[in-house]
């Protein structure tokens, strides 16, 4: 078994330690935001964090109707101009804390007035010791180079974001996604099966809208940096914006399907693939009868054995990211076995990348 697939299956435990350490700081945090709340927020990160970053986008925007925007750290590192950050939240997130370009640009932040935060495992780090608060994601040491259960931490820690920023998040309902996460490392079995079909992948999409967005981003780069394949990954409306024209005739696309607004504009996108003829696979879970409606067009989803509907003042699918990740990533590494390519150790690559 590789080290990857045992981190997969470490995330409910991971998410479980992670909001039990860190809800008290959330607490924390939303007082200070009670008296000092920020008139936009600036998220920077790289790859893996990066993703986690872009469902922070969506989430705080959604959740707080504060604006956010992803920081070009090159802005700060190469060019090194100095931005106005005055009345601004700043938030770097790394696995490792040790990402130069990030920690400079929270460093900027910092002398230009901002309120920085830091997101990382290591307790330790660099970015831990700059920010003036921070959130721990408690899942212990990740050995693998492909970040799985370091994502999930760092979405997690989003939720604890958005409700120190006085969103109607519920603990209760954080509380419910290690079961919810849990109850998707139940098609482990059949997605190994599955990704034998895909062996002779080159080329994919994945597919996201809003929420998940963050996760069709996930999907492609662990289907790159651990399967070698060319992954390009859209949101609903992009790929419709042009790139579709690519796709033809058993092009594989991969399409995340919660029930929830999203859910119309993907149907929309899986008409188009159907008359395409494209090989569909959605995730899904069993909330989303609609989705298995169409499997007759678009062959079985992988369907999470839970309903992750949710009813309250939030969207519906608020809290199905890090439970639909879970297929996915089980996927890429099912499919980095079949291709008897190690997921632990992807070529040219290293666990800590530092650029500027």
């Amino acid at each position: 078994m590789s080290t990857t697939r045992d981190e997969i299956r470490q995330q409910p435990a991971a998410i479980e330690r992670t909001l039990k350490s860190e809800w008290r700081q959330a607490e924390k945090l939303r007082k200070h935001f009670q008296q000092h709340t920020p008139s936009f927020i600036v998220l920077a990160a790289r790859g893996t964090s990066d993703n986690a970053a872009q469902f922070g986008r969506y989430l705080l925007e959604i959740t707080t109707g504060i604006p956010v925007s992803l920081a070009a750290p090159s802005v700060s590192t190469l060019y090194r101009s100095r931005l106005h950050l005055q009345n601004a939240a700043v938030v770097a997130i790394s696995q490792s804390g040790e990402s130069t370009d990030t920690n400079i640009v929270l460093e900027h932040a910092k002398a230009s007035g901002a309120f920085t935060i830091g997101i990382t495992n290591e307790s330790e780090s660099a970015l831990a010791r700059l920010a003036e608060h921070s959130f721990l994601v408690r899942a212990g040491k990740e050995k693998s180079v492909a970040a799985t259960k370091t994502y999930t931490g760092q979405v997690l820690c989003f939720y604890l974001l958005a409700y120190a920023l006085g969103a109607p998040i519920k603990l209760e309902s954080l509380q419910q996604l290690a079961e919810s996460t849990a109850a998707a490392l139940k098609l482990e079995d059949e997605i190994l099966n599955r990704a034998e079909r895909y062996c002779f992948m080159r080329h994919a999409v994945c597919v996201g809208r809003g929420l998940n967005y963050s996760n069709s981003l996930e999907f492609a780069l662990k289907l790159m940096e651990t399967c070698y394949v060319v992954a390009e990954r859209f949101s609903s409306a992009d790929l419709l914006h042009g790139p579709i024209a690519m796709l033809e005739a058993s092009f594989p696309a991969f399409v995340l399907c919660p029930s929830g607004v999203t859910w119309k504009p993907m149907c929309e996108l899986l008409e188009k693939l159907h008359s395409i003829g494209a090989e569909s696979l959605l995730i899904t879970d069993r909330s989303n009868k609609a989705a298995r409606a169409v499997a007759g067009q678009t062959g079985e989803p992988l369907t999470i054995p839970a309903s992750l509907l949710h009813k309250g003042p939030l969207p519906d699918e608020v809290y199905t990211p890090i439970p639909y990740v879970i297929p996915a990533q089980l996927f890429a590494a099912s499919l980095a076995e079949v291709k008897r390519l190690n997921p632990d150790r992807p070529r040219t690559l290293n666990k800590v990348t530092q650029t500027l």
